[in-house]
């Protein structure tokens, strides 16, 4: 029986880092496009979402009998199996959801529990199987509610299909409505749309939604669905009538009020639909527990119980909604997986995520290519006027109290809103547990294509992280159902000892993945600030161009260290973090290069010579980069290929070029940091002088060639290192150039004024 407790004590636990895991990752769902459009200050966006979420939950005890009955037939396993399923299912989901959350990559948590349960309960029930003496393996699907599992799997794939075509021709109609200067339109249409909008959410949640509500009684859910046609248009009559207020009185901008309603719906639809996802399991297994107590024999007592009709207790969906909303305040993880659909949906540019894959470059390609037809067949009267609707140019944000600017407006997030919430709830009433994350990120795609907010210039890293994330969710599938199965059959077999080892295990990931979203938010957090930009003023600016620069260029100096010493030491891991420093380091380059083009779009007229300067820092800067990436990369293929090391006589003459270019690299990134240029002539000439030295290490390389037998990958990995060092003193020694034309230029200039 002490295994039952421990599994018992496990399920509880999990239960409530399952809540935050799971909220972490759902945050998502509801919060981006109120945040995305910046439509009120953060702090009440959460308190909205916050009170969705609690009311919430009071809706969600219709879907618990998914968890318990269906994926698998109870009434067929016993209590140790059914027990075993359930844990195995937690463990899994909070390992898997935590990985998501910590590469800030949105997931669906229902997906997560539907192949967990099924990879969990195929594992036990092929065991069953397997074990008894007139079995075949074609009994296992006996205990597997396929039915169930097929009807489940058909609303998530069809509710993607719904919400990407509807988001898509919802945004586009709105968008030929209101425009993207939507003033007058506002004043005219707003009320009535914005009536319509809530009125239809007012009708799935009230009356749709309590068919699950664990608060009312059968009749009075009867009684709304009796009077389901008035309570529809009065709730239109009176919302129409509050939205035409507030414009006649405050004169606000409507779709103000309706992305906050939009934001509590749609938290409320999550946290009626999702909750299953993170405590259905544990409240099935409690209730199993509780079955079996006073039993003669639970080691052989079927779970018929399971299949009955459950009404969840109000308390306990409170308290996990209590969970939940805290869990929304605290955890920086769920900021991480917003900002990663906000970004892929927003109207203007800035720093990629994602970098570009050949099927993404496809897909616009081919894109690109239907537009070109549509355009040519299209009458150029028509397309005159369609422009006119869709014209981006009218498109003016204002930044918010941070001086932050919002990446969509409010037309759109009020759609990405009302549309996800319509489906959600829609899916809720009818007890199929949708995937609210793949409903509501669809419908925020969608609604970026009319908008045209994906252009040549992002198309193809926005595409490419939408590929990301949708491979994400197939790789749900198959990691929760293998990883839930293997699971289960190690408990099965191991019982207590298992349980104890995976419970350690689980909490060292859980421990290890804080590490590493922290190290992944300061480099994001880095590479954003770039493209955003430090300062709006010229002499900020540049000073923290010149910090970014120093910056660099110490880097710079530690990956040469690292490759030389992993290259004497044939020291196959140390060349690999140089490879990834390098990497990097190349990739945050890109937002250092739009800092020095915003940093020369700041300076006043239109001086050709300063111009050129700028031009010059980003090209050095790349050229800086792209060595440093080529020397860590060649040098760790080479030792991870297995091929031989330099010889002595080789490292020595390295060894010494080495250290005199980390001497350099030094004195020139102090030096940059310090702004002291006075000895940008000293500095030239030491850089001119290691490169002379280079090149006779290079003619002496080619000279012993001949008289000497070395290995033709060894002799050009060697003459290849010595080009990378040249190329890497003379790219730094130019940024030291150009760094001190911009102090003595722009800045003095400004100064003497």
């Amino acid at each position: 029986m002490e295994v039952f407790i421990v599994i018992l004590i496990i399920l509880l636990g999990a239960a409530i880092i399952d809540l935050m895991v799971g909220v972490a990752n759902d945050a998502v769902n509801f919060l981006n496009s109120a945040i995305g459009a910046k439509v009120a200050p953060r702090i009440v966006i959460m308190i909205i979402a916050t009170l969705g979420i609690v009311v919430g939950v009071t809706f969600s005890s219709g879907l618990m009998e998914v968890a318990r009955k269906g994926i698998f037939n109870p009434q067929l396993l016993t209590f140790p199996e059914v027990m075993f399923i359930f844990v195995a299912t937690m463990l899994t989901d909070v390992l898997l959801l935590d990985f998501f959350n910590t590469f800030g990559l949105p997931t669906s948590t229902t997906v997560s529990l539907v192949f967990e349960l099924l990879g969990s309960a195929f594992a036990i029930s092929v065991i069953k199987v397997l074990q008894a003496e007139n079995g075949g393996i074609a009994d296992v699907f006996a205990y597997i509610n396929t039915a169930s599992v097929f009807k489940i799997l058909f609303g998530i794939v069809a509710s993607v299909i719904v919400a990407f075509i509807v988001g898509s021709l919802v945004q586009y109609f709105s968008r030929m409505l209101f425009t993207f200067e939507y003033g007058k339109r506002l004043r005219r249409y707003g009320s009535l749309w914005g009536g319509f909008a809530l009125a239809a959410l007012s009708y799935f949640m009230m009356v749709k939604g309590a068919k699950g509500a664990s608060f009312l009684t059968p009749e009075n859910a009867a009684w709304l669905k009796e009077h389901t046609l008035v309570i529809t248009l009065l709730a239109f009559a009176g919302w129409t009538i509050i939205l035409q207020l507030l414009v006649w009185t405050f004169k606000i901008n409507v779709f103000k009020p309706i992305v906050l309603a939009g934001t509590f719906a749609l938290a409320l639809a999550f946290a009626a639909n999702d909750l299953v996802n993170f405590i259905g399991a544990p409240m099935g297994g409690l209730a199993a527990y509780m079955k079996v107590q006073g039993s003669a024999d639970i080691w052989t007592q079927t779970m018929e119980s399971l299949a009955e009709p459950v009404r969840a207790n109000t308390w306990i969906l409170l308290v996990a909604g209590l969970i939940m909303a805290v869990t929304l305040w605290v955890n920086k993880k769920a900021r991480t997986v917003t900002a990663t659909s906000v970004n892929l949906g927003r109207q203007t540019e800035g720093f990629e995520r994602f970098e570009s894959i050949a099927p993404a470059r496809s897909i616009v390609r081919v894109v690109l290519a239907v537009f070109k037809f549509v355009s040519l067949i299209t009458p150029e009267g028509v397309k005159k006027r369609v422009e006119g609707r869709f014209d981006t140019s009218k498109y003016r944000p204002e930044p918010d109290e941070n001086g932050e600017y919002p990446s969509f407006d409010l037309l759109r997030a009020a759609v990405n809103l009302i549309v996800a919430a319509l489906l959600i709830s829609f899916g809720t009433s009818l007890k199929l547990p949708l995937s609210t994350t793949y409903v509501t990120f669809m419908v925020s795609m969608a609604t970026a294509l009319p908008d045209r907010a994906w252009g040549r210039d992002s198309a193809v890293y926005r595409v490419s992280g939408v590929l990301t994330v949708i491979g994400g969710w197939f790789f749900t599938a198959f990691i929760a159902s293998t990883a839930a199965a293997i699971i289960a059959t190690i408990i099965y077999f191991t019982q207590l000892p298992g349980l104890i080892g995976l419970a350690i295990l689980a909490g060292f990931l859980l421990t290890r993945s804080i590490r590493i979203h922290r190290k992944r938010e300061k480099e994001s957090a880095e590479a954003e600030r770039h493209y955003r930009g430090a300062s709006s003023d010229i002499d900020g600016a540049l000073k923290a161009l010149k910090d970014d620069l120093s910056s660099t260029i110490e880097t710079a100096n530690e990956i040469v260290d690292r490759t030389y010493s992993g290259i004497a030491k044939e020291d196959r891991i140390e060349l690999r973090e140089a490879r990834n420093v390098a990497k990097g380091l190349q990739k945050r380059g890109k937002g250092m290069a739009a800092s020095i083009l915003r940093t020369s779009q700041m300076e006043e007229g239109d001086d050709e010579i300063e111009n050129k300067t700028y031009a010059e820092a980003m090209s050095s800067l790349q050229l800086l980069l792209r060595s440093l990436r080529n020397m860590a990369v060649q040098c760790h293929d080479h030792i991870d290929n297995n091929h031989a090391g330099l010889s002595e006589l080789q490292m020595d003459d390295l060894s010494d070029i080495v250290e005199d270019l980390k001497k350099e690299l030094h004195r020139i990134a102090s030096a940059i940091e310090q702004g002291d240029f006075a000895a940008k002539e000293k500095v030239q000439d030491k850089a001119e002088h290691l490169i002379a030295r280079i090149r006779k290490a290079d003619k002496q390389q080619l000279k012993r060639s001949k008289k000497e037998k070395y290995t033709s990958r060894t002799s050009l990995l060697y003459l290849e290192l010595l080009t990378e060092c040249e190329e890497i003193m003379h790219h730094a020694r130019n940024l030291f150039v150009v760094c001190s034309k911009c102090y003595n230029g722009p800045t003095s200039k400004k100064t003497e004024e």
